[in-house]
């Protein structure tokens, strides 16, 4: 007889960022992490993750809901079962528990550690293996003010830790966003790489009216310029091939994806391993881009180092991450849960090489920011 599931702990972390945050939909201060561990009879333990955005201004999910739904249905669901038997679990879950993608992607994080550790591997290797030893990394140029940004990138620059960057724009009018990053381009020159996330903040019209503007001041790249529903002007501004456009908040799974695919809706896709539904759900939506010709981009929501890291292993099994990625999420916090820190180096996010995740939890800093009940 395997191993069986004993016991499943959730509990959430909040961390303060090291300076305000600001998106389309919300201004962060701090980001709050549900962390899920799960303990078998074998001894092992397997760890995993769910973060969101603002609370529920980015989607149905919240920290709070996340841990309950986690401990009243997912608990008494998994308790008993075999550990080591991922598919099973997997389907378990998803016949008897609907949406809750962050919910399943904590869940199923946790248990390809728990899998990997078994087996010695890493969890890349559940994955076929690993292409690539790191993952390039964009940072997110979120303060809302034009010069601490140019200041942040540039150090940025100098740190050699990041040289693409995205600015998250559509909180304020159009025109105020172009002085904005016309300001950024200029300053930063041509050789560096800028993109923009408006995060469903523009209208089409706007869309129609300001891509052209964009391009004209060098960006390579528009993430979600519109709501995430209307797919039909997604499909239209992507056909207009004024710049690339980028689906985000539409992919919220592999059905998705493929409508998203099937209707020509966007040049690329930004894989979130929790927005998908898991990391199974990701790598079913790689494959869908990979098969429409779709470009990729490493997604994601803000996390911590744990759901950062098991992102980072399902990305380095791909063979063309063509836009890179963006997994700056524990480099925004100003500290860490983490024995030792995820190695940002080289403009990359370096993969670990231990067996499962490859990292280990600082049990006092996480007894430090654990959110008290």
């Amino acid at each position: 007889m395997g191993p069986i599931i004993n016991d499943i702990n959730c509990l959430i972390v909040d961390i303060p960022t090291i300076r305000p945050h600001k998106l389309s939909v919300a201004t962060m201060g701090a980001q709050s992490m549900v962390l899920v561990r799960i303990q078998a009879s074998d001894g092992v333990e397997g760890i995993g993750e769910a973060t969101t955005i603002g609370g529920l201004n980015y989607g149905g999910e919240s920290p709070e809901s996340i841990k309950t739904n986690i401990d009243a249905y997912f608990r008494p669901l998994l308790l008993g079962k075999p550990a080591n038997r991922l598919a099973e679990l997997r389907q378990l879950v998803c016949k008897n528990i609907k949406d809750n993608h962050f919910a399943k992607s904590a869940i199923e994080t946790a248990l390809y550690d728990a899998q990997a550790k078994r087996l010695g591997v890493s969890v890349s290797d559940l994955f076929g293996g690993r292409v690539h030893d790191s993952i390039p990394v964009a940072w997110t140029l979120a303060s809302g003010d034009t010069q601490f940004d140019i200041a942040e990138a540039q150090k940025m620059l100098d740190l050699r830790r990041h040289n693409i960057f995205k600015l998250k724009i559509g909180l304020r009018s159009p025109k105020e966003d172009l002085k904005h990053i016309a300001s950024i381009k200029n300053a930063l020159g041509d050789d560096i790489g800028i993109r923009v996330d408006i995060n469903q903040g523009w209208t089409e019209t706007q869309a129609v009216r300001y891509l052209q503007a964009l391009a004209d001041v060098g960006i390579e790249l528009v993430e979600q310029p519109i709501h995430y529903k209307n797919l039909a002007g997604m499909a239209r501004l992507t056909a207009l091939g004024r710049v690339p456009i980028m689906a985000d908040e539409a992919l919220r799974g592999p059905q998705d994806g493929f409508r998203l695919a099937a209707d020509h809706c966007a040049n690329v896709f930004a894989i979130k391993i929790e927005q998908a539904g898991g990391l199974q759900a990701a790598r079913d939506l790689i494959s869908i881009a990979e098969a429409a010709d779709i470009s990729l981009y490493g997604g994601t929501m803000l996390e911590g180092s744990v759901s950062t890291i098991a992102a980072a292993h399902l990305f380095s099994t791909i063979g063309n991450l063509e836009w890179g990625s963006e997994m700056f999420g524990p480099l925004l916090l100003k500290d860490e849960i983490l024995k030792t820190p995820l190695d940002y180096s080289d403009f990359s996010l370096k993969l670990p090489t231990g067996p499962g995740l490859g990292i280990e939890l600082d049990e006092e800093k996480l007894a430090f920011y654990t959110r008290k009940f």
